[in-house]
């Protein structure tokens, strides 16, 4: 055969399978432009450090933020500490049935908002030359978690790649150029922050504060930033290390001229020592501690961190692998791969890639103690981000880490547990102070780096519908339960989480009273954000005895039990837990056939509303099952049919998972769908908007705006499809829609401390891997067929159905 024949058909053959990679990628996500929008930048972080990358050729933007940058100090707990004498002519109101006027007295039960996460501040890098890029192209690997740019201007190609290391503490950026000397460019650094700029010995120095005071407001009152000792200190650094070009600075930017390859070296650090201590002059030296990672980075060649980088990463990433079968999708890049699926067409690995992405961010966003993941992550360009961009714990917290645990990333799981730990310590005095109850702790709505557990709403201005809700730390509780179980880590339970879970139960205990016909309630009650009609035409929110609140009070309950037979310990306590729940006001099923939100059967006041609080007990929570309860769970579809599928990002992602959790892969599939649906960028203007819950460009959440909670409750709904587990058994494929008829998954984990490997073809399982971590035994079930499997510490076994 003639030789160039032959290197012809290897070409060919090699840019085919090359295509064929790229086509359907389930680990980069690329573009052929840069980002106008935050909606379309790449992110990048490494659960401390944020970088927002856009990418433009003639001047690039990168937002920078530090997760411990807040405005505010420790919460003053003793806010309002005779809140709780009004508990009594509140439940008096609801015994008469006065709603009207119980819902003016609990606003009474309200203290201050929460405090706001900070925009750190903004790097920019302007090119000399100012022409027309071409053949440009942005991408992000999140199988390594580096981004990449590269373009052509006047006939040189520029390349950039950037990186947020964890080991090294340090967002690295290396520029280059393919013709020698043609580097040339400027760096700034900016903030919305009061904050000051200078170089100092070749290093761009950005030094500045946090406001000390809630979000209502502070952009119109600066002199709250200058008040000395008060508010979080920020460092940002800025060096550039080159091979060869000079290196100028004026007061307030570097310089680089005639270079052919540099790195950019850029170290944040703040003055945040945790939640209880000021952070202004009880904080450690923030320009230090940036000035020492700096340094030694800097030290370091370019590749020795990147490799740092790579193996740090890839060692929670590589966990998990998925492969849902083949797929014809073509080449595209992101965002026209997300409209050309919100049509309908196939692209498997897009869903992949979904999935993969929410590791990703969890990864990149957690890994602080004491301070999880936000409503965006660690990603925020505003000085008065949506909704503070806080921690809201009637849902939204709490669905960042629906992935942390069966997606086999425990560790990133640690920083939610201890913020529980400092949330009990202030929620001991708001369960005092706020409602009345001596024993244990609470904690509300909304929640900041600085652990306030006071009900919020600026003290009686705000409605009680979202401002005064009390059972966060019933609901956070069992979060602790699911680390447990999933890890079998018996040391962490005995000594940090069962204290914590037992705290959550005594203050549930102290709240709840008896009804007129003996069963437990909660009095006052919301459902949160949501509001009930009554037949005389009142909205209200508050009443008692709300479903959602028993049933996060049955779920904490049953898992303090648990936890407190696991232990061996407490046996009386446990005993008033177990007599407690069996007193609840049972569930209610009304005349629709839903499973009713409120203690009587009332109508909604918005019947499709986001929330669906009350079906709390069918996911997360576990007491509610197509088998042990089928008539509630009957009951909880009819809710979820009644609210149909159209809804915000992150509503969308729980309700995923209850449609699994009922085991219908097929409607589960079908809002999964829906939840990947184009919308654009918030401030992009377009003769035809696509708007409403779902993506933007970047694969990030729309609610709108952006709230990273429904990418994880995404992710997590994609392994709730396909292992469903608990204390005693492992089902497979439970929620398997037809579109994934046939696929891999590698890593996923279980209750019990198992780890699983799944082959399946034509929806049923052809080769199951399960190993344990610590050893114990399990039932696998894959629809009528059962096999118990008993297995040591770090043994396998192969099993076929």
């Amino acid at each position: 055969m003639n030789p160039s024949l032959i290197k012809t058909f290897l070409i060919l053959l090699f840019a085919s399978y090359y295509t064929n990679i790229s086509a359907q990628s389930k680990n980069v996500l690329w573009y052929d432009k840069p980002a106008d929008f935050f909606e379309e930048s790449l992110v990048l972080g490494n659960g401390k450090m944020g970088a927002t990358v856009f990418g433009g050729a003639n001047s690039d933007k990168i937002y920078l933020n530090d997760a411990t940058l807040w405005s505010g100090e420790p919460v003053n707990t003793k806010m309002n500490p005779e809140a709780y004498k009004n508990i009594p002519e509140i439940r008096e109101a609801l015994k008469n049935e006065n709603y009207k006027l119980a819902e003016e007295l609990n606003k009474k039960i309200q203290g201050k908002n929460s405090e706001s996460y900070a925009p750190l501040g903004t790097l920019e890098i302007n090119n000399a030359e100012k022409g027309k890029a071409v053949n440009y192209h942005r991408e992000l690997d999140i199988s390594n978690a580096i981004s990449k740019v590269s373009y052509e201007m006047a006939g040189i190609k520029y390349t950039r790649e950037y990186f947020v290391s964890a080991p090294d503490q340090i967002m690295a950026i290396k520029l280059t150029a393919d013709q020698k000397g043609a580097l040339n460019f400027d760096i700034n650094l900016k903030s919305l922050l009061q904050s000051n700029v200078e170089v100092r010995n070749n290093i761009l120095v950005m030094t500045g504060s946090a406001p000390i005071h809630e979000n209502a407001g502070y952009a119109v009152l600066p002199k709250y930033l200058e008040i000395k000792d008060r508010g979080t200190k920020f460092t940002t650094l800025v060096q550039i290390k080159k091979t060869d070009g000079q290196i100028t600075s004026s007061r307030e930017t570097l310089t680089l001229k005639d270079a052919t390859e540099a790195i950019i070296y850029v170290s944040v650090a703040t003055s945040f020592n945790g939640f209880d201590k000021n952070p202004a002059t009880e904080g450690p030296d923030d320009v230090n501690i940036a000035l020492q990672n700096l340094n030694k980075a800097f030290a370091k060649p370019f590749d020795k961190l990147k490799e740092n980088h790579i193996a740090d990463y890839q060692k929670f990433y590589n966990r998990v692998t998925l492969d849902l079968g083949k797929t014809t999708a073509p080449d595209l890049q992101t965002d026209e791969r997300l409209l050309r699926y919100a049509d309908g067409k196939e692209d498997k690995n897009l869903e992949i890639l979904y999935f993969n992405y929410g590791r990703y961010l969890l990864i990149s966003s957690s890994r602080t103690l004491g301070v999880p993941a936000n409503l965006q992550g660690i990603w925020n360009p505003y000085l008065n981000p949506p909704w503070s961009s806080n921690y809201t714990m009637n849902i939204n917290l709490e669905e960042n880490y629906w992935l942390a645990e069966n997606t086999n990333l425990s560790e990133m799981h640690l920083p939610l547990l201890s913020f529980i730990k400092n949330l009990s310590v202030t929620g001991k005095v708001t369960a005092k102070t706020f409602y009345g109850v001596n024993e244990g702790w609470a904690a509300a709505h909304n929640s900041d780096i600085w652990a306030m557990t006071n009900p919020v709403g600026q003290f009686g201005k705000e409605e009680p519908m979202w401002a005064c809700w009390p059972i966060a730390g019933a609901w956070l509780s069992t979060h602790i339960w699911e680390h447990y179980i999933f890890t079998q880590d018996e040391a962490y339970l005995r000594k940090e989480g069962y204290p914590l879970m037992k705290g959550a139960a005594e203050f549930c205990l102290g709240w709840l009273v008896t009804d007129k016909n003996g069963n437990l309630i909660t009095s006052p009650s919301t459902s949160p954000e949501n509001q009930y009609k009554l037949s005389d035409g009142f909205v209200g929110a508050t009443l008692y005895g709300g479903t959602a609140d028993l049933a996060m009070i049955r779920e904490c309950f049953d898992k303090t039990i648990k936890a407190s037979k696991v232990l061996n310990i407490d046996a009386d306590f446990r005993k008033k837990l177990e007599t407690a729940l069996a007193k609840l006001y049972p569930y209610q099923i009304g005349k629709k056939g839903n499973l009713q939100e409120w203690y009587f059967d009332w109508e909604d006041n918005d019947p499709k509303h986001r929330h669906q609080s009350q079906l709390f007990g069918l996911f997360p929570g576990d007491h509610i099952t197509p088998l042990k309860t089928p008539d509630l769970a009957e009951a909880s579809r009819k809710t979820l049919e009644i609210k149909g599928d159209e809804t915000t990002g992150w509503s969308k992602g729980w309700r995923i998972n209850l449609w699994a959790r009922l085991w219908d892969g097929n409607r589960a599939y079908k809002m999964f769908r829906e939840l990947l649906r184009y919308v654009d960028p918030d401030g992009k203007k377009t003769e035809k908007p696509r708007r409403g819950g779902g993506t933007y460009p970047n694969l990030f959440d729309a609610h709108p705006p952006f709230q990273i909670d429904g990418n994880f409750g995404g992710a997590a709904a994609v392994a709730e499809m396909l292992v469903q587990s608990n204390e005693n058994e492992i089902r497979l494929l439970p929620a398997l829609p037809d579109a994934w008829e046939q696929g891999s998954v590698k890593g996923i984990c279980a209750r019990g401390g198992f780890e699983l490997e799944i082959i399946w073809n034509n929806k049923k399982p052809e080769k199951v891997i399960v190993s344990s971590k610590k050893g114990g035994k399990t039932t696998l079930i894959f629809g009528d067929k059962k096999q118990d499997i008993t297995l040591k510490k770090d043994e396998k076994t192969e099993i076929n159905f």
